[in-house]
């Protein structure tokens, strides 16, 4: 079930960092905690960043992202293909950002239940509008934070392999959902999510 959370533009400094989520779940998966992971990425970079601070950021961003999931879902990571863990890592963000559910909910879930094909810039501008009448805290942030916060959630449907790579306009990927990850996610209360992802009303 997602939390609600303050709405946040926070996502536009982020990445979906696929390959560090999966590091973590590995490491967590053969027995370190978080903390041991913490530590080791301090002292080895075990995420190969650039800087120390970037380092620590990806690690406190995936770290929450990891910890807004069932331990099931680690388990059932590891034994998912790619496809089905680049969706567990999306509904980790999905889960801590409330802002990037209800885009997934009410845009790219809409589109599925449409039968649309595309997924244009313009249906991103009528849901940022829409949240701007809706809340205060939106209403304050400028086009330019908006138009970034857009790109950004492109940027996670794409590396999340929902939609395709083109400019513009994007095709729209319906995911294949393993039947695994449907139980896991029914087994959690997250119903709403697997409706997001599959296009149900």
């Amino acid at each position: 079930m997602i939390k609600q959370r303050e709405y946040s533009a926070g996502m536009v400094k982020l990445s979906f960092w696929f390959a560090e989520f999966r590091k973590v779940i590995e490491l967590l998966n053969s027995g370190k905690s978080l903390t041991e992971i913490k530590q080791s990425n301090i002292a080895e970079n075990i995420f190969g960043a650039p800087t120390q601070a970037r380092a620590i950021q990806i690690f406190n961003t995936v770290s929450t992202r990891v910890q807004g999931l069932d331990s099931s879902f680690y388990t059932l990571f590891e034994k998912s293909d790619i496809s089905n863990q680049k969706l567990i890592a999306l509904i980790a963000i999905m889960e801590t950002d409330s802002l990037f559910f209800f885009f997934f909910y009410e845009v790219y879930r809409e589109k599925l239940i449409l039968g649309a094909t595309e997924l244009a810039d313009s249906a991103i501008g009528i849901f940022f509008k829409n949240k701007q009448l809706q809340s205060e805290r939106v209403a304050k942030w400028t086009d330019y934070t908006l138009k970034r916060l857009g790109a950004c959630y492109k940027t996670l449907l794409m590396e999340a392999g929902l939609i395709g790579q083109s400019v513009g306009s994007r095709n729209i990927v319906k995911p294949i959902i393993d039947k695994a990850l449907e139980e896991c996610l029914k087994a959690n209360g997250m119903e709403i999510t697997l409706r997001a992802l599959t296009g149900v009303r």
